[in-house]
């Protein structure tokens, strides 16, 4: 008998490729729509809102400014309805909590969920593995949240433009320094990089407690104690402040503190009363605390005794520097985060 011979095939890969990157888009939209629709919903009603206001504000601002002669009754009551407009928002405040709750709300559950209901034991068996589903969720949620917010905070930018204009100050507008904080946060690139931040602390709360209600409650506190110490203590200092004699120094400037000396030696902080009402007369008729103040009056007369003030400030002209170290350190801090999270997630036995 003889045998048929044929030439042996090669034998095809059997092992399974991953899935494509692509594909995450799908999942991750349909496990987090929730999420992403109410983040959604929120900045679309504060963005309505503002727009509302801000159209009111700037019409306000230009009626004040375009009205001559600037100190007749019309006009002053224009001025004043101006300053009066939205006092809850002037300062900026109000929307600090804003990065805080995206970050708890969409970041904190998006792994502590998986973790505390047992279904990571499912996905992190399937094809994609466990650190690139991890990574592709986070990115991909973190890439629309930071946009969302970088959108509103264009529109932050619109309607804080009139605190913001030169000459506000002479013409008893309200005017505020872009530095200032409760401000500064809210506008170019910083709002976009704490909304980023807040967004990587809550999802390495998540993974490290593996509970959603105790890592929102982390990721406010986490949050809430970074903002605050970034606005009282290290943003003021990302260049040396300037230091000047001048008394009158414009309204958007940052003073950070201010000191009197006399002889060329350091004589006080702030002045005692009882040494104003030693040497400087009462001041003009009707004057109140905020129209002494702003005309100098105490300076003029400490000045006339032999002292001089000394104010340590950061010019507004570094708000855009400023911007780029603050934005440049929030996102490094965020992908160093988000870096933890996947190595976490690698590391823990499922």
């Amino acid at each position: 008998m003889t045998a048929l011979t044929m030439l042996a095939r090669e034998e095809e890969d059997a092992s399974l490729r991953p899935v494509p990157w692509r594909r995450m888009v799908w999942v991750t939209w349909r496990q987090h729509r929730f999420a992403l629709t109410g983040v959604a919903a929120l900045l679309g009603g504060l963005a309505v809102y503002v727009w509302i206001v801000g159209r009111q504000l700037h019409h306000a601002y230009a009626a004040a400014t375009a009205c001559h002669p600037a100190g007749s009754p019309i006009c002053s009551e224009l001025v004043n309805g101006f300053n009066r407009m939205d006092v809850h928002l002037s300062n900026g405040f109000v929307w600090q909590p804003v990065p805080a709750l995206i970050g708890a709300f969409v970041g904190a559950p998006v792994l502590a969920r998986e973790l505390e209901t047992g279904t990571f034991r499912y996905a992190w068996t399937q094809g994609f593995g466990r650190w690139r589903w991890a990574l592709a969720k986070l990115v991909l949620l973190a890439v629309v949240v930071a946009a969302a917010a970088g959108a509103f905070s264009v529109l932050l930018s619109w309607y804080y433009q009139p605190y913001f204009a030169a000459g506000n100050q002479a013409s008893f507008l309200s005017e505020s320094s872009p530095l200032a904080s409760g401000l500064f946060d809210l506008r170019g690139v910083a709002f976009a990089a704490w909304t980023l931040l807040a967004f990587a602390i809550g999802v390495l709360a998540g993974v490290l407690i593996r509970r959603v209600v105790p890592a929102i409650v982390a990721t406010l506190a986490a949050y809430t104690g970074l903002a605050l110490v970034t606005g009282m203590s290290l943003r003021q200092h990302y260049l040396a402040p300037l230091v000047t004699a001048k008394v009158n120094l414009p309204g958007s400037a940052l003073i950070l503190s201010q000191w009197w000396t006399q002889g060329g030696r350091f004589a006080f902080g702030r002045a005692p009363i009882s040494l104003l009402q030693h040497l400087c007369p009462p001041p003009p008729p009707g004057a109140g605390p905020g129209n002494f103040s702003k005309s100098g009056f105490v300076a003029q007369c400490l000045s006339q005794h032999g002292y001089a003030q000394w104010t340590n400030y950061q010019p507004a002209n570094r708000f855009w520097p400023f911007q780029l170290i603050e934005g440049g350190w929030l996102l490094a801090l965020s992908a160093l985060l988000i870096a933890v999270t996947v190595w976490v997630v690698r590391r823990r036995p499922a």
